[in-house]
């Protein structure tokens, strides 16, 4: 029976949910799973799937699993780094790449298994954004399992091409320049977080915050 750990170093983040409803689907097809917020708390098995991590796993807990696998929303090694799926959105973007790899030592270097694409309208704002990128995380996860169940030499195929990479977003960077008009300022406002990092901008000396929702009417 295939051990497999799913990691959120974050217990506040976003992808937990996502991270507890695949817990259970795995469950229920009969492996022996569980979820880990603390890498510290990480134990030997096949599979480990680290989601949404912010920290960089030391090679002592990469060996302690014959796959580690990453879930990164580009077509790398194109858009590696931080927030691709942000990032891609305030360029405008509808069709985002989303890939399943493996986690070497040089960040988001490692063989790829697995690489689709995410679709979006563009009117989504952050909390459908995640909605899409969490199932999607979900199907790609029970896909490898699959995978690795019917086949456990399953070879991943190298990164090609050019790396690019995406810096870190501060919460300074959801600043509206208001000289814009809104059509112009709506990517922005598609991926801030009302709590975590709100849109706002400065006037006369006051900043001002913004917050929003969308009205399904």
């Amino acid at each position: 029976m295939l051990k497999i750990t799913l990691v959120a170093d974050n217990p506040r983040s976003w992808i937990v949910p996502y991270a507890k409803i695949l817990l259970q689907r795995i469950k229920l097809d009969g492996y022996r799973v569980h979820l880990v917020h603390d890498l510290s708390k990480i134990k030997r098995g096949d599979l480990a799937f680290f989601l949404g991590c912010e920290k960089i796993v030391p090679d002592t807990l990469l060996a302690l699993h014959a796959h580690n696998l990453v879930i990164h929303e580009s077509a790398l090694p194109k858009g590696k780094g931080w927030s691709p799926l942000t990032w891609q959105i305030l360029q405008g973007k509808k069709t985002i790449p989303i890939t399943l790899f493996e986690a070497e030592k040089d960040v988001d270097s490692g063989l790829i298994y697995i690489q689709e694409r995410m679709q979006f309208r563009g009117d989504e704002l952050v909390d459908e954004l995640r909605h899409v990128q969490g199932m999607k995380t979900e199907e790609l996860v029970m896909r490898f399992i699959g995978m690795y169940e019917r086949n456990p030499n399953i070879k991943g195929k190298k990164q090609k091409g050019k790396a690019t990479f995406y810096p870190r977003r501060r919460p300074t960077d959801s600043e509206m320049d208001i000289s814009k008009p809104l059509k112009k300022l709506f990517p922005l406002l598609r991926v801030v977080d009302n709590e975590r990092y709100p849109a706002f901008f400065r006037y006369k000396g006051y900043k001002y915050v913004l917050k929003i929702s969308k009205d399904n009417e």
